[in-house]
């Protein structure tokens, strides 16, 4: 149903919408599921998502750039899970990263959909161009160090578009603007940390938890990371941790609100009304006693 709030309360309100599934903004979900449960409706409501990667020491840095392009990149970061930041153990895996992915980011083409040269395309407005753009500018006044700068970026024939390049962006700490909001666009930023635990600790402090993953080649610091962090998809050297559509998937914290994740057997529990027939059929003139006890 296209429409604003106005069409959206409709929904909420009328008795004979049963169930609402949304997928959008944090504060629009958690509205959205508030006003849907006081209405005595069940409500699937998927909210924001800054999606983290672990850069571990021993990871295989060419196959983590490859990977980190696409989950960062594609559909211009407009996904909710884009993965946006990267954490790095370390300044030696910190450096590398950078210094790749530099490289590899220069042979990104932003563009129209229909050549199909380009690799991702424009933002949806003008207005969410200026707030992607504003973020990069936040992050680089309180410190960060734009690497790879997307802002205003010249696409022929289209000098109007709403375009923002792949953007890169090092040193970006807990506090910034940036890495507290999901920009949702081609930014990817990425942070410095000693120890695995702490990058963990980022993660897990963070309002989101829809997606994160780790890049490492050692299978005990990977079933560590999927055991103990707190987010609702989780890949292991996999950047977009989506399985496919027959298990059920969702993010924790404020990037889901209700009980039941999407797909799956939990989508199906959603979308049905459970009914208990309970049925017996004594044999012909066969008369039983009465029964006082659950059996």
């Amino acid at each position: 149903v296209n429409g604003d709030k106005e069409a959206v309360d409709v929904l909420l309100s009328d008795e004979r919408i049963k169930a609402v599934s949304f997928v959008g903004s944090t504060p629009i979900a958690e509205y959205i599921y508030t006003t849907a449960n006081a209405n005595g409706k069940r409500c699937q409501a998927l909210g924001g998502a800054k999606n983290h990667a672990i850069i571990m020491p021993d990871a295989d840095m060419d196959n983590a750039v490859n990977q980190l392009l696409g989950a960062a990149f594609g559909s211009s970061g407009e996904r909710c899970m884009a993965l946006s930041v990267a954490v790095a153990v370390g300044d030696e895996a910190a450096d590398a990263l950078v210094e790749k992915m530099t490289v590899a980011m220069k042979n990104l083409s932003v563009g129209a959909h229909d050549d199909a040269s380009n690799d991702f395309g424009p933002v949806i407005t003008q207005a969410h161009k200026e707030k992607v753009e504003g973020y990069i500018t936040s992050a680089q006044n309180q410190g960060a160090t734009i690497v790879v700068d997307g802002r205003q970026p010249h696409v022929k024939g289209y000098e109007n578009g709403f375009f923002v390049g792949a953007t890169l962006i090092d040193g970006v700490t807990p506090e910034m603007d940036s890495y507290v909001a999901e920009i949702f666009g081609p930014v990817l930023q990425v942070m410095r940390v000693k120890t695995m635990q702490e990058a963990m600790q980022l993660i897990n402090d963070h309002e989101y938890g829809n997606g994160t993953c780790i890049f490492t080649r050692d299978g005990e610091a990977a079933r560590y990371f999927s055991d103990n962090i707190q987010v609702g998809m989780v890949g292991i050297n996999v950047p977009l941790p989506v399985p496919v559509a027959y298990h059920s998937f969702g993010g924790w914290k404020r990037s889901l609100f209700g009980d039941l994740h999407a797909y799956g057997p939990d989508g199906v529990r959603f979308y049905t009304k459970r009914k208990t027939i309970t049925q017996r059929w004594p044999s012909s003139g066969v008369r039983e006693g009465a029964s006082f006890a659950f059996a």
